[in-house]
């Protein structure tokens, strides 16, 4: 019977040592997967569990990273271009650098992750960014707007309340009914910027460039535009004017 139980045991063990290692790859893995992969035949690290991975400075445009875990991940400097990110999780992750432009990330959670600098351009966006710090991110052309299509299962917008975008480029975005509560945007470019329905209740937005940007429907109790470049701005119905610093008396 002591025989047997130490045999099922082995066994046992052994069976949860191949589950960890399918389900929690080594950064040596992935880059044997990336090696055989291409664009037909993308390396397969669909819903793994990558938490805490030191993948920084890879080229992973030819992975499937549906769905996978990258909670705490290391992604400096990698290369996401174009890829589906969808329903990821990459909260408290480190994209600093990071190429994302044309990326799909919908429905994931991103709080608190590192986006210093990343080039998120002309990417699709609709996830949980509260608290991440995009400072200095290039956001040009990015579609960032609410969902429109998807009413029946609630409105799914971007958050980005307490996000730090201080000097980020934020020309052409759409960021319609965005939530950017105590954002920090202080001398961010949103010139011609889409931020209708927005809510920028609290944020700063000093020294920002907002000439061209349509603001009109927009929530700006207690913003503060102190500096910023207002020319050719549509604050029509705004909400909250009163409010909000360096702005009411330029109206």
């Amino acid at each position: 019977m002591k025989a047997f139980i130490l045999l099922a045991t082995h066994f046992i063990g052994l069976a949860l040592s191949i589950d960890t290692l399918a389900a929690d790859l080594s950064r040596q893995a992935v880059e044997q997967r990336l090696a055989n992969a291409s664009t037909t035949q993308p390396a397969p690290l669909r819903r793994l569990d990558l938490k805490g991975l030191d993948l920084s400075g890879l080229d992973l445009r030819n992975a499937d990273l549906w769905g996978s875990d990258l909670r705490g991940a290391n992604l400096a400097g990698s290369n996401l271009s174009g890829l589906n990110l969808d329903l990821t999780v990459l909260s408290k992750a480190n994209l600093s650098g990071a190429d994302l432009s044309r990326t799909s990330i919908f429905g994931v959670h991103m709080g608190g992750a590192n986006l210093t600098g990343a080039n998120l351009t002309r990417s699709r966006v609709i996830a949980n960014l509260d608290r991440a710090n995009l400072s200095h991110a290039n956001l040009s052309a990015a579609n960032w707007g609410v969902d429109m299509q998807n009413q029946p299962m609630g409105l799914m917008r971007v958050t980005l309340n307490k996000a730090d975008l201080t000097g980020a480029n934020l020309t052409h975005a759409n960021l319609s009914r965005a939530l950017l509560r105590f954002a920090k945007l202080q001398g961010a470019d949103l010139s011609h910027a889409l931020l209708f329905g927005a809510d920028l209740s609290g944020a700063d937005l000093t020294g920002a460039n907002l000439s061209g940007a349509d603001l009109s429907a927009s929530q700006v109790d207690g913003a503060d535009f102190t500096g910023a470049v207002i020319s050719g701005t549509n604050f029509s119905d705004i909400q909250g004017n009163a409010s909000a610093k360096g702005l009411a008396d330029r109206l």
